[in-house]
């Protein structure tokens, strides 16, 4: 007992805790918020298997401090500075993408919340998103290969350059004589923004993504790459198998039906929820789609 006082008069009595006032709080909010999306960023691109690699060499170096391996201590020491620009080169190109991510982003808006419900008509019709749908579907049952891409809020002037100015209405036969095979339209992308077609014939960039499957072609990577630098969504229509794939954000879902390419595209819709309630049961429908991370 009296060694647990003397412990306590000794060490405890002198313990202040400190004060926290609104900037502390607010500090930890971000370092917090920064780290989260620091981790989610390594998680989603080539950083996660080099973390693990640098963890490695971690467990070797501390190793070598322990047993006092000065030779190898001293090749750590010099070579630090090599390893941290090369680090950066290979990383350059997931580095340039977060911070266009970070770049795009309306922090303010997202955490404010201004425009929790959207607004009433949305980015574009429920007209237009049933005339893609059947337009895809068609072009999937004849087997012939199309890459729309569906504008959100990232400018694509740079992408609508590359192609041929086109400025119609979407509608489904539209899209389906522009992809026909033999016409001067066909080969590219559609660009799509709001109720309009926009451009056709466009090129996108490819994905680099090392892990997906070989058997995808161009087209398949070209509407990964598109998904990868902005925030559109991409449908693909496979001329090999028929099949519609869609391209969000890096991903790749394969294998969907009408009504799954119908529940995707409302997800980007932006429209009053109000208006979206009689659409809610769709949402069984993507259940059982195929989805490939990337």
């Amino acid at each position: 007992m009296e060694l647990i006082k003397s412990f306590a008069d000794n060490h405890l009595i002198n313990l202040r805790f400190p004060t926290i006032q609104w900037p502390d709080i607010v500090e930890i909010l971000i370092i917090s918020f920064l780290v989260y999306h620091i981790m989610v960023w390594i998680k989603n691109t080539r950083a996660w298997s080099l973390l693990r690699g640098v963890a490695i060499i971690m467990g070797f170096i501390m190793m070598a401090a322990f047993f006092r391996m000065s030779t190898i201590l001293w090749i750590v020491q010099n070579a630090f500075s090599i390893v941290a620009t090369a680090i950066i080169v290979v990383l350059q190109p997931e580095l340039r993408r977060a911070l266009d991510e970070l770049g795009k982003k309306n922090i303010i808006s997202s955490i404010l919340r201004l425009d929790p419900i959207g607004n009433e008509t949305g980015l574009f019709s429920d007209r237009t998103i049933h005339e893609i749908t059947k337009a895809c579907v068609e072009m999937g049952k004849v087997r012939t290969g199309a890459l729309i891409v569906v504008r959100q809020t990232d400018e694509l002037k740079e992408y609508e350059r590359t192609g041929i100015e086109v400025d119609a209405v979407v509608s489904s036969q539209l899209l389906v004589n522009i992809f026909e095979h033999n016409t001067p339209l066909h080969d590219g992308a559609v660009i799509v923004d709001g109720d309009r077609i926009t451009s056709a014939t466009c090129y996108l960039p490819l994905s680099d993504n090392m892990r997906l499957s070989k058997e995808l072609g161009t087209r398949h990577r070209a509407g990964v790459g598109m998904s990868e630098v902005t925030d559109s969504m991409i449908i693909i229509v496979s001329e090999e198998t028929g099949a519609i794939s869609i391209a969000y954000k890096g991903e790749l879902f394969r294998g969907l039906n009408s009504e799954q390419v119908e529940v995707k595209l409302e997800s980007i819709q932006n429209k009053h929820i109000e208006e979206k309630k009689h659409s809610i049961w769709k949402g069984k429908a993507v259940k059982n789609e195929k989805k490939i991370n990337e």
